[in-house]
């Protein structure tokens, strides 16, 4: 299981500036998937989103193209799509010679909310 990070964008910057000046190493997570808040990571699984993914899981297109017709969604929306998916760690995208192929990188999501501090995380699986 792999634990990405909640951390406000005030936190993210003071922790960088920390470790350019040498003050600490950098954090063992620093290069996970982390989000300012669990509601964005909520915002990015809309109900489209996850239809999406499922297309992505179950037909495993083998182009963007593809991955477009089957949703019934626009190249260049598909490729935004992908790019936020990706850069948020839940598909892995392979180019192919000229072709992208996009692929689960997760099974599962797992949301760890602290109802009482910002310390929530969350885990894939």
């Amino acid at each position: 299981m792999s634990q990405g990070r909640v951390q406000s964008l005030d936190q993210l910057e003071a922790q960088m500036r920390q470790v350019a000046r040498g003050e600490m190493r950098a954090p063992a997570d620093a290069a996970k998937p982390g989000f300012n808040s669990v509601e964005a990571l909520v915002r990015l699984l809309t109900p489209a989103n996850r239809q999406f993914l499922a297309v992505i899981r179950d037909s495993k297109p083998q182009s963007v193209e593809e991955l477009a017709r089957l949703t019934g969604r626009a190249s260049p929306n598909v490729t935004r799509t992908l790019a936020k998916l990706e850069a948020a760690g839940l598909v892995h995208i392979q180019k192919i010679g000229r072709r992208k192929v996009a692929s689960p990188a997760i099974k599962k999501l797992r949301v760890d909310i602290d109802p009482y501090t910002c310390n929530d995380r969350f885990e894939f699986s």
